[in-house]
């Protein structure tokens, strides 16, 4: 093995040219950690906000980023899997409190290692874990969603609001979910939407419409200015779950409960790691997506070096799907 790895690092916060592909030393694991190869990677909005500068003292830099990371052990001192091994990782402190997952190499907490057995291609594999375990968490944790109910998707072509949908189904509920651009509509239908809305802004009614009572459980990927209509579209004893901040807002201000939340709506939120993933679901889901049953949500996957290119799309906001990338040196 080479003493060397390339890597992306942020010097400080600010525009994608503050992302730069570097040579840094391959890490060493901590006690307690190991050290995965890493194949392919992710991006996440996480990332974005980090690299926007809305991380606060959250993080210090210069920080490789990357809060998820697929690929194989390359080391384990604690003996508990084997060098080779296919592994997932993700969250934990990854591209904030140490190091992430932008690199060939990364270290992380033998306690946040997922392991599994898959043929699927990286690029595919690579998109899958802060994906899967942020629609699963959501769906069970903050929705105790429930076969034969509906569900609204705020945000539905983002990674997430497709992989929750695609979860929504397996599971064997009524998915609404919404896009601002209608050009977009085939790409939730093909994962098995069953009513794309198109979102201006305001569509409860649209959703009462289709679900005149108004749906079970919702998923807010949107942020804060959607939030009230999407209470708004959630029957009295629904749940709204609050998981993502696609406007970039995610604060509510001058928040009054009774005068903010509908009549006997309820309003939840959901964030966890890598226990919250449990492997006999992860690789479930890599299984059914093996046979045909199910999707991984890709939109485009990019070498290293391209790093600031799929930076860019995600805060242009215009990829359907996830942003996936692969670490192989061009040959």
């Amino acid at each position: 093995m080479t003493d060397t790895m390339r890597a992306i690092v942020l010097d400080e916060p600010g525009p994608v040219t503050n992302l730069h592909l570097r040579h840094l030393p391959i890490p060493e694991p901590r006690p307690g950690w190991v050290r995965i190869k890493v194949e392919a990677f992710g991006l996440n909005r996480s990332e974005l906000h980090t690299r926007l500068g809305y991380a606060g003292d959250a993080v210090t830099y210069p920080r490789i980023l990357g809060i998820e990371a697929t690929g194989t052990i390359d080391t384990d001192p604690t003996g508990t899997y084997q060098p080779g091994q296919q592994v997932m990782t993700l969250t934990g402190g990854m591209g904030r409190s140490f190091d992430g997952g932008y690199a060939e190499y990364t270290t992380v907490p033998v306690s946040q290692v997922i392991p599994f057995h898959s043929t699927l291609d990286w690029a595919t594999l690579g998109a899958v874990p802060v994906m899967l375990q942020t629609a699963y968490g959501s769906l069970t944790i903050g929705l105790d969603a429930q076969p034969g109910q509906t569900l609204l998707v705020r945000g539905g072509t983002s990674s997430v609001g497709m992989a929750a949908a695609i979860l929504a189904k397996r599971h064997g509920m009524t998915v609404l979910s919404t896009t601002r651009d209608p050009s977009k509509t085939d790409t939730l239908t093909r994962i098995g939407v069953d009513h794309v809305l198109i979102d201006d802004g305001t569509i409860a009614g649209q959703v009462r419409a289709t679900v005149p009572e108004g749906v079970d459980g919702a998923i807010e990927l949107v942020g804060t200015p959607t939030l009230p209509d999407t209470l708004r579209a959630t029957r009295v004893h629904g749940t709204v779950c609050f998981i993502g901040m696609l406007s970039n807002e995610w604060i509510v201000k001058d928040f009054y409960p009774i005068d903010y939340l509908p009549r006997g709506v309820r309003l939840t939120a959901y964030t966890g790691g890598s226990a919250d993933l449990p492997a006999t679901v992860l690789q479930g889901y890599l299984d059914d997506v093996a046979a045909g049953a199910a999707t991984v949500p890709v939109d485009r996957v990019f070498d290293l070096d391209r790093v600031r290119d799929a930076h860019q799309l995600m805060e242009d906001g215009t990829a359907r799907g996830k942003l996936v990338v692969r670490t192989t040196r061009n040959t």
